[in-house]
């Protein structure tokens, strides 16, 4: 199995164009040197020809442009995405689906939940149907799943707690399927990747799957609780966002020691979090636990 980071930030990605703060700052002024970060996304193949996309960014035009893959150009018009996979209905994994409408109808697999709120809060299925169309494929959370164009891959979605996005008729409602991780195993050698991008606690039963992943790649979007107000650039908490911070008593840190056996790496990095920073005392802390951080065009295979 190939996994290629197609971003690797949190929503507004790395630099946010609206931000000044002290890495969106330091960025700018090339004091702080780390590359930028387009919003989250991944792309997994079984055969390194045909790609499977999981969520679909605001910046999906960028991020296809810098993986050559991704435009094999066997013909006229062409693209190595066979289907796309949704995590959850936020504007930061969806929006690019409007940005594919050039090309064939979209094989786009997501919870009921999800299809839902891309179908009233974000309408985003009904107006691809006027363009290129949409064959949706819903999956049941805690089910295992084959997706089109990826036949020697496995997939199983796990429920996760956790709010719909801002937009949704069912914000204060949280459903089942409002967010999933994914476990893939490629069935060929047994190696599985366990991919949450936002995940607010680890509970007993996502324990069980990470215990069994070969690679872990999850939330990293905060450090702190408070990081926002931390900041100076927002009030929530990561919690109430849906993201576990990273440290703590109870931070991903010391929740991921227990998966050495796994290769662990944090997405979803916020503009605001010190891990970006190569010179910080944060950066050195995910250094010394063997926790590694995610960068746009990162490969991983397994």
């Amino acid at each position: 199995m190939q996994i290629h980071v197609m971003g690797s930030g949190a929503g507004g990605g790395f630099p946010q164009w609206n931000c000044n703060c002290t890495n969106c700052r330091g960025y700018r002024q090339q004091t702080l040197q780390t590359p930028a970060r387009t919003q989250s996304s991944i792309a997994i193949s079984d055969n390194g020809v045909d790609w499977v996309l999981i969520n679909a960014s605001p910046d999906i035009r960028q991020q296809l442009a810098s993986f050559p893959a991704m435009q094999p150009a066997r013909q006229l018009r062409d693209t190595a995405i066979k289907s796309i996979v949704l995590v959850d209905a936020q504007l930061d994994h969806t929006t690019g689906l409007l940005l594919l409408r050039e090309g064939e109808k979209l094989n786009v697999y997501c919870t009921v939940a999800v299809q839902e709120d891309l179908t009233n809060g974000f309408p985003v299925l009904p107006l691809l149907q006027h363009y290129c169309g949409v064959n949706i494929q819903t999956i049941s959370p805690q089910n295992v799943f084959s997706v089109s164009g990826a036949e020697n891959l496995q997939f199983e979605a796990i429920a996760l707690s956790g709010k719909a996005p801002p937009y949704s008729p069912h914000r204060q409602q949280p459903q089942l399927g409002d967010n999933i991780a994914l476990m893939i195993t490629d069935l060929r050698n047994q190696k599985s990747l366990f991919y949450a991008p936002g995940i607010a606690t680890i509970t007993p039963e996502v324990k069980v799957y990470l215990s069994r992943a070969d690679c872990i790649l999850i939330d990293g979007t905060f450090w702190t609780e408070n990081e926002m107000s931390e900041a100076g650039v927002g009030h929530k908490a990561a919690k109430e966002m849906g993201h576990l911070p990273q440290s703590g008593e109870e931070g991903m840190l010391v929740k991921l020691k227990e998966f050495d056996q796994a290769r662990r790496i944090l997405i979803h990095i916020n503009n605001t979090n010190p891990i970006l920073d190569s010179n910080s005392d944060a950066y050195e802390t995910l250094t010394q636990n063997g926790i590694e951080v995610a960068f746009d065009g990162m490969e991983i295979t397994l």
